[in-house]
């Protein structure tokens, strides 16, 4: 584990599950659901509640990382299929100080290190489109809609890659 500034990166464990999809779905509820349908909100909690996806992360097909700030954790990040960011969320009260940054760049480095990967690509929603560009995400098409949920597809082309 690595400290970065006031708040520590590492993988989780099977304990931190329960704990980090509860953390995407109050950040989603507070940031995002407003910006979607009653579809898409149901097909986001279908999702983070789905013990499919739960099984692939017990497996290592489904990557979880989570910072904690003082051990109690305050972002996460998901990567499915070595390349794609799937879910990364950050606590309100820690927006801005450098988690969700740093959560990229831990899971950015597994996936040039374990799978060659040369590019992480992520669909942004509505709230999260500003952060990914700041950090250097670009747009790969238009804004979508698919079961209600609204993102942008991106793409962040990896250094030494």
């Amino acid at each position: 584990m690595k400290e970065e500034g006031d708040f520590e990166i590492c993988f989780a464990t099977e304990d931190d599950w329960e704990a980090a999809m509860g953390l995407a779905w109050k950040t989603f509820l507070e940031f995002e659901a407003e910006d979607y349908t009653p579809e898409g909100i149901r097909s986001f909690e279908d999702f983070i509640t789905d013990t499919g996806l739960k099984r692939m992360f017990l497996s290592g097909d489904y990557r979880l990382m989570v910072a904690r700030n003082k051990g109690r954790l305050v972002g996460m990040i998901t990567l499915r299929d070595k390349t794609h960011i799937s879910l990364l969320f950050v606590e309100k009260s820690c927006h801005r100080q450098g988690i969700g940054r740093g959560l990229i760049e831990k899971m950015a480095d597994y996936a040039k290190r374990e799978s060659g990967a040369r590019r992480l690509t992520v669909n942004a929603s509505p709230y999260g489109v500003r952060f990914y560009h700041k950090i250097g995400f670009h747009d790969l098409g238009p804004q979508c809609r698919r079961e209600g949920i609204i993102y942008t597809p991106m793409e962040f082309v990896l250094s030494g890659g």
